[in-house]
């Protein structure tokens, strides 16, 4: 067949995607692409469709196999970053003088540094994301952020081919259906999460998953819980003040709360300062790291995560010290990589202050946040940076070039908006799974992938956020 696509005139139809727009909500209730709405987060007697494209989004298959392919080396690159007490000191030490959440987060490392556990047991969940970049007339793969802590929507990704399946073959796109990817994260998930219980060795501990208070995203959960109990799992889900009021050590360092033995620790809630409620928020997380229960992430892979570290690892020469005998590994991390710039004090940090104070459309400033909504774009970042230019409150960001997508026209479908055509760009995500004990590495794999779209009107901001929509790739 040729080259799959969308029609133009499909597009242009509207009595048609107004007899689709109908019968893809319907579809996606009836698959479980489910949220809980804005009005009851915390109750399910209403929910609604979690927002999603009508049609799915065309996506380079090279580039898409080339964004699952690399999984595995960032899996790699993350434990190792991860164990590298010197590397992480050096790459946060600016940060945490001026950012207090990330040196509240580095005080909690340094503290669990003083008294390792034998044969920790490893598990990261991550989920590496790209944008396909159309600078230069040519489609090239470029990393926005490696998501190590709380990564969402594996999911509700698992259910929302079944929907773009329906759509294209009520709308007689029919070869087009068979092109959608089978796709279950939530599995995968599940798969570390049940290994590193195993490796834990109690059958009677839990997986516990430590959620935030407002919880309209809790399906995408349900999804990983229900994988779980199938493994006859059990699962429970508190948050940190259930930590702190009931929570505590035993002598040989297992965690309990309410009285369960806890195995594993799932954040998905401790990204955001706002997470922290009090000092007794605090007080749990630590109490938790200095644990032998399993963290998916533990303190020093979370803050991997950071922009900081991130923009550390494109420096020349850092691959490889992580990769030594690997020069292709190395290539191809390097090959993903956005331009990405320190803003410490000196020269260097003042060059690409200019930089970006010259040409503020090219660059995103980033500071050290999760979450969606927190960057800075355009001429807001001429606005903030010149106010803290010459002050070391600027340490708290890195910059990175602004990735110039192709946009494409569809349709997002999210509650109370009329659907529309929109100029759209979107974001790939592919799920990383890594579990190891002591130095055997048992399970490193790529579980599935993310695709998200927006209008290109708005810069920044996720699903959760508001912004973003779930989409599935229609490989081309």
């Amino acid at each position: 067949m040729a080259s799959p696509r969308i029609p133009d005139e499909l597009l242009k139809n509207e009595e048609l995607i107004k007899e689709l727009e109908a019968i893809a909500k319907d579809a996606a209730l009836m698959n479980g692409v489910l949220m809980r709405t804005k009005d009851s987060p915390n109750s399910s007697e209403t929910v609604n469709y979690a927002p999603f494209t009508l049609f799915p989004s065309r996506v380079p298959k090279v580039l898409f196999n080339q964004a699952i392919d690399i999984s595995t080396h960032f899996n790699r690159l993350i434990d190792r970053v991860s164990h590298s007490p010197h590397f992480l000191e050096e790459a946060l030490a600016s940060t945490i003088k001026v950012d207090n959440f990330t040196a509240k987060l580095f005080n909690i490392y340094r503290q669990v540094q003083q008294e390792p556990l034998d044969m920790a047991i490893m598990l990261t969940l991550n989920r590496s994301d790209y944008m396909i970049d159309h600078a230069d007339g040519k489609d090239t793969l470029k990393q926005i952020e490696i998501n190590t802590f709380a990564a969402s929507f594996g999911g509700l990704s698992t259910s929302t081919p079944n929907v773009h399946r329906h759509i294209l073959k009520v709308a007689n796109l029919l070869e087009e259906s068979k092109l959608i990817l089978d796709n279950n994260p939530a599995a995968g998930l599940a798969k570390g999460l049940a290994l590193a219980w195993e490796l834990y060795g109690s059958k009677r501990a839990v997986v516990m998953f430590l959620v935030e208070d407002v919880q309209r995203n809790i399906y995408d959960h349900r999804y990983v819980e229900n994988e779980l109990w199938a493994r006859n799992i059990r699962v429970i889900r508190r948050q940190f003040e259930d930590v702190s009021k009931s929570g505590f050590l035993d002598k040989n360092k297992r965690l309990f709360v309410d009285g369960q033995e806890i195995a594993i620790v799932y954040f998905r809630n401790g990204y955001m300062p706002q997470n922290y409620k009090s000092e007794e928020s605090w007080e749990a997380r630590l109490m938790i790291e200095r644990s032998s229960a399993v963290k998916c992430p533990d303190i020093s892979t979370h803050l991997v995560g950071t922009k900081k570290v991130q923009q550390e690892l494109a420096r020349p020469g850092v691959l490889e010290t992580f990769f030594p005998d690997e020069p292709e590994t190395v290539a191809q991390i390097r090959a993903t990589f956005a331009g990405l710039y320190s803003l410490d004090m000196g020269e260097e940090g003042d060059k690409n202050v200019a930089m970006a104070l010259a040409k503020p459309d090219q660059y995103v400033l980033k500071p050290q946040r999760e979450g969606g909504g927190n960057n800075i774009y355009g001429d807001e970042i001429r606005c903030v940076l010149e106010r803290m230019k010459n002050s070391t409150e600027r340490t708290a960001y890195i910059l990175m070039n602004k990735i110039q997508p192709k946009p494409i026209c569809n349709y997002l479908c999210r509650e109370g908006d009329p659907l529309k055509p929109k100029m759209c760009c979107s974001e790939l995500g592919a799920f990383g799974v890594y579990v190891r004990r002591g130095t055997e590495v048992l399970m490193n794999e790529c579980v599935g992938h993310l695709l998200r779209t927006k209008s290109v009107e708005h810069a920044d901001g996720g699903v959760a956020a508001g912004v973003a929509v779930l989409d599935n790739p229609l490989l081309i």
